[in-house]
């Protein structure tokens, strides 16, 4: 048994997909592997198996592994609601919401349940794969850290830290690090990895080796930009507004990217299907007129995310879509907006109060506080869906007469008289080819011919290859087992 931690320069440096990565190659490899993330920060999130909820890297870490998502694999999950509040999932479950100041007084006692998941993970397999959060630079943050450097020397887990170089200055960020924490934390790392080189990386030793004799820390080497990330969900909204759209494609989605938009990996189906081109709009852009389909996403506020909308003005492009006949679908907090009303009578989302919805479904939503978390399966518009349900509320009217479709004997969701606005509580759904198919028939093209899944397991097996070109995987595995 073994365990081994990535912790990263900074946010978003590639630690999640190197994760990933490392536990598809492990996999792959005969060995039992779980990843393991003390504390998340993402309103990206899936259901597990023992039905509570972890991020969805972590979910996505644990298909790399081959293995069920559990709430284990991320004991502490924050889901930011507004600026400086958060609602707090401890072992899968709401144990309520914390201000930013609250958290950093709380944490400090969660560090023990966080150690009662780890345990629980290393009993079970042969080695864990840790990712960190932020970075361990960040020292204002350090008194009662659980993310990183205390969860580290709490468990005694080794440390190799990743440094990103595309966005450049990766020798100043590792030496860096190195120079800024307290001994005791350098001394729990062991070694570094560049990743998101382009080019050839011989060009890198001598940056490479200058990293090695300034920190004394062992190289464990340069990972490629990869083509085959792009096939994976990603769990972070900072990364929608760089992501670039396809030129090509016959049919136009267009998302609204909301401030406090959930779960948008739901949309990630529709990027790779060559004949749809999905546009991302963020604020101060109009919903571009030629759209086939807006889709209105998942939400951790939705009340916040309603005034939002209206403040951007995109409600008056929502309903001149529609009277152009044009499609609209509501995901979740976006079916819910879809709505007559939105009540928050407990000050569930903040201060009690209600909000008039778009009024483009016959259906009022009240908000509640017991938060339903479970993995579904039916059918919708004649086709099968897979997927989940995670939503505190529930939408009621005479709109829901007209069920957007079934889960069992159930009926789910609302659809509208003419067919054109459709509202679901199902995430997951776009990932169905035979679904994707059918929408797009509507929507008057072609489409869902692409397994979705098989690309995204595709891409796992494509990235832990390169891993296993690129990084000295045995010496990790060497690392992770106590030996240097």
């Amino acid at each position: 048994m073994g365990a081994l931690m990535l912790q990263g320069t900074g946010s978003d440096v590639g630690k999640s997909v190197l994760v990933a990565g490392l536990c598809r190659a492990l996999a792959n490899r005969g060995l039992r592997v779980r990843p393991f993330k003390p504390q998340n920060m993402s309103n990206n999130a899936a259901v597990t198996v023992d039905g509570g909820e972890i991020g969805r890297a972590q979910a996505l870490q644990a298909l790399a592994c081959r293995a069920e998502p559990h709430s284990d694999m991320n004991p502490v999950l924050l889901k930011p609601q507004a600026d400086r509040t958060s609602q707090l999932i401890v072992h899968g479950r709401v144990r309520g919401t914390l201000g930013a100041a609250n958290f950093r007084e709380a944490r400090g006692p969660l560090l023990a349940e966080i150690l009662e998941s780890y345990t629980r993970l290393r009993a079970e397999c042969d080695l864990v794969i840790v990712e960190g959060a932020g970075s361990p630079a960040e020292i204002n943050l350090r008194s009662g850290d659980i993310a990183n450097m205390g969860f580290a020397r709490a468990a005694k887990v080794p440390v190799v830290l990743v440094g990103d170089i595309d966005r450049g200055g990766v020798i100043a960020s590792i030496v860096g690090t190195g120079a800024v924490i307290d001994p005791g934390d350098a001394a729990m790392i062991r070694g570094f990895l560049i990743n998101k080189f382009r080019g050839d990386p011989a060009l890198f030793d001598d940056g490479y080796r200058e990293i090695e004799r300034r920190t004394g820390w062992r190289g464990f080497g340069v990972v490629p930009w990869i083509e085959a990330v792009k096939h994976l969900p990603s769990e972070d909204a900072v990364v929608l507004e760089r992501e670039g759209t396809k030129s090509d494609g016959a049919i136009v989605v267009a998302c609204p990217i909301l401030p406090r938009i959930a779960n948008f990996d739901d949309l990630d189906p529709l990027k790779l299907e060559p004949g749809v081109r999905l546009v991302m709009v963020p604020p101060g852009q109009p919903i571009p007129a030629e759209a086939a389909l807006i889709v209105l996403p998942g939400s951790k506020a939705t009340i916040a995310d309603l005034a939002a909308l209206h403040a951007e003005g995109w409600d008056i492009d929502i309903r001149a879509h529609v009277r152009r006949g044009g499609h609209v679908l509501g995901l979740c907090g976006g079916y819910q907006m879809l709505g007559r009303s939105i009540i928050d009578a407990g000050g569930i989302e903040g201060a009690p109060g209600s909000a008039a919805g778009l009024g483009l479904l016959d259906v009022e939503t009240r908000l509640a506080s017991a938060k339903i978390l479970c993995a579904v399966t039916g059918a919708a518009l004649g086709a099968p869906i897979s997927g989940y349900e995670m939503h505190m509320g529930e939408t009621a009217g005479a709109g829901t007469a007209r069920a957007f479709g079934r889960i069992g004997s159930r009926a789910e969701g609302a659809i509208s008289a003419d067919g054109r606005v459709m509202g679901s509580y199902v995430h997951g759904l776009l990932a169905s080819a035979d679904f994707r198919r059918a929408l797009l028939s509507r929507l008057g093209g072609v489409g869902g011919g692409m397994d979705y899944h098989a690309a995204v397991d595709g891409a796992l097996d494509a990235i832990a290859a390169e891993l296993e070109h690129h990084v000295a995987i045995d010496a990790l595995l060497a690392l992770a087992r106590g030996g240097d």
